[in-house]
């Protein structure tokens, strides 16, 4: 009887990291099965869809078309990693740099000093969230910033890494991202904000569109534009090869981001096209207001 305890405290210890293994890795469909398939719905999308009260608002279910890459105007290909996640096409789903960069680690005295640093910036993991693990985020979980929740976040867009290629990675996250309330995937985005596809965005257009994704619900070209316009000046400014620090997410939170006029510029031209109106009459007038 008195070897009873210490002989269960093993398996015990054994299966509780068993089942944190699993929820570790337990996402479905696995990674690997978006190598040709697309996904109906999202998590994020689902999410975006529950009232304050939890329940299902089904009225607003999203509208998903996928787009291919080639289908995408490479400007917004190269002003998304511009804004987003720089070191995209070199990294493995994980950017050890921009960890560092965010929490302070480098600041740390000593292991301790390191740990406790990063303990009190953990907040900041969300500036530091590369394209694949936005991409984990928006198909399984949930946008918490519980750091349990963010372990997972990492470990899925390293099997996602694992799974796909670099393109695929890219083509997923354009489309199933958010743009705006209810706004999902770049052409939903393009059409709605310009009244173009994807693949016909200018340079100001498209750096736009970038500029909006760190907060598509607070700051997008209708919707209090000012913040997208001075991050859209600053992704513009990087384009044309001037060196500037485009902040992460979590400081656009609270910072006033300067306005940076690089030319050429084009103006940006915000109409929401209204239902009646037809795709060839509003890129004809966007044309000529260009």
């Amino acid at each position: 009887m008195t070897d009873a305890k210490p002989r269960k405290a093993p398996a015990a210890a054994l299966g509780t990291a068993a089942l944190a293994l699993a929820w570790l890795l337990g996402v479905w469909p696995p990674p690997v099965w978006w190598r040709n398939h697309w996904p109906r719905e999202t998590a994020m999308m689902r999410e975006a869809q529950r009232g304050t009260d939890g329940t299902e608002e089904r009225s607003n279910a999203p509208s998903f078309h996928p787009t291919a890459l080639k289908d995408v105007s490479p400007l917004l290909q190269r002003m998304v990693i511009i804004g987003e996640d720089s070191r995209f096409r070199s990294h493995h789903g994980i950017d050890p740099a921009e960890i560092a960069d965010a929490l302070g680690t480098d600041r740390g005295k000593g292991l301790w000093g390191a740990l406790a640093t990063a303990w009190r910036n953990r907040d900041r993991l969300r500036g530091a969230s590369t394209i694949t693990q936005q991409l984990a985020k928006n198909l399984y979980l949930s946008p918490s910033r519980n750091p349990l929740r963010k372990l997972k976040e990492g470990v899925t867009a390293l099997r996602l890494e694992l799974a796909l290629p670099k393109d695929r990675i890219f083509q997923l996250y354009l489309d199933v991202v958010e743009w705006g309330p209810g706004l999902w995937g770049a052409d939903a985005a393009s059409r709605a904000y310009f009244g173009v596809p994807a693949s016909q965005l200018n340079e100001s257009q498209a750096a736009a569109l970038a500029a909006t994704l760190p907060h598509p619900r607070t700051s997008n070209p209708t919707f209090q534009p000012d913040r997208m316009l001075a991050r859209r000046d600053l992704i513009l400014a990087r384009y044309h090869g001037v060196e500037v620090y485009i902040p992460p997410a979590e400081e656009t939170d609270t910072l006033q981001l300067p306005a940076i006029t690089v030319p050429p510029v084009e103006s940006l031209q915000v109409e929401v096209p209204t239902p009646g109106d037809t795709a060839s009459d509003t890129t004809a007038a966007r044309k000529d207001s260009l």
